[in-house]
């Protein structure tokens, strides 16, 4: 199986593309389940709206591509969930921030912030090994605290203008990591991959497919959202 569940459309400030074309180009580059994750404050007071274009969509191409109806969410001051402000109805959402000294969320109470947007939740583009290291966290009760709670990681494969063609660090030590590799399989926890579409033009559909199929030979379950849709490819 290939996935991607990291992407951005017009409905994100530094997107550009149409949704439907970019479940055309997923389709085209033979992605089996996708998900168009915009940013929460790009969004801003449409993510109704915008929920209802990915419903229709996903209704649209059915028979053709798994469609997942995503948003991403920051957690830096300023960008945070407003308190009382529903994405409980999203099929997922990609949290990002949680690393940095002014994330409104952090890393440890992740698994509580999860419970509060209350839709399946994914740590986003993030160095959690680093991150915990710095902390003096224990990794093993971290990534197994993730795992009981439903929390996926991401494997965050872009490399495109928009990010100015740089590869994320953590991805590529995880790849090299055999160490990495045997505490998250031993965990049990889920993990995604995601290009983080910006610019339609600049899909790497071969990074995803590389990602998932090493992924797949580790024995490492790729997260799937609970609220799934009937699919015939």
């Amino acid at each position: 199986m290939t996935q991607d569940l990291h992407s951005h459309t017009y409905f994100s400030a530094c997107g550009a593309d149409d949704p439907e074309l970019l479940i055309l180009k997923a389709i085209e580059s033979g992605i089996d389940v996708f998900g168009i994750s915009d940013h929460n404050y790009g969004i801003g007071d449409k993510k109704r709206s915008y929920f209802s274009l990915l419903t229709e969509l996903q209704q649209k191409y059915s028979g053709k591509i798994r469609l997942f109806r995503g948003i991403e969410i920051a957690t830096v001051n300023g960008l945070c969930l407003a308190p009382g402000e529903d994405i409980s109805y999203f099929d997922y959402c990609l949290v990002e921030h949680i690393d940095r000294p002014d994330s409104c969320v952090g890393g440890e109470n992740i698994i509580s912030f999860s419970k509060r947007c209350g839709c399946p939740t994914g740590i986003a583009h993030t160095d959690l090994f680093s991150y915990l290291e710095r902390k003096g966290s224990d990794p093993e009760a971290y990534f197994a605290g993730l795992a009981e709670n439903g929390i996926f990681w991401e494997m965050n494969v872009n490399y495109d203008s928009v990010h100015g063609y740089r590869e994320h660090s953590y991805v590529q030590a995880f790849l090299n990591s055999r160490e990495q590799q045997k505490l998250v399989k031993n965990a049990g926890v889920c993990l995604s991959v995601g290009f983080d579409s910006h610019r339609l033009g600049e899909y790497r559909k071969e990074r995803v497919k590389q990602m998932c199929d090493f992924l797949e030979n580790l024995g490492i379950p790729l997260f799937m959202p609970e609220k799934d849709i009937v699919f015939k490819k």
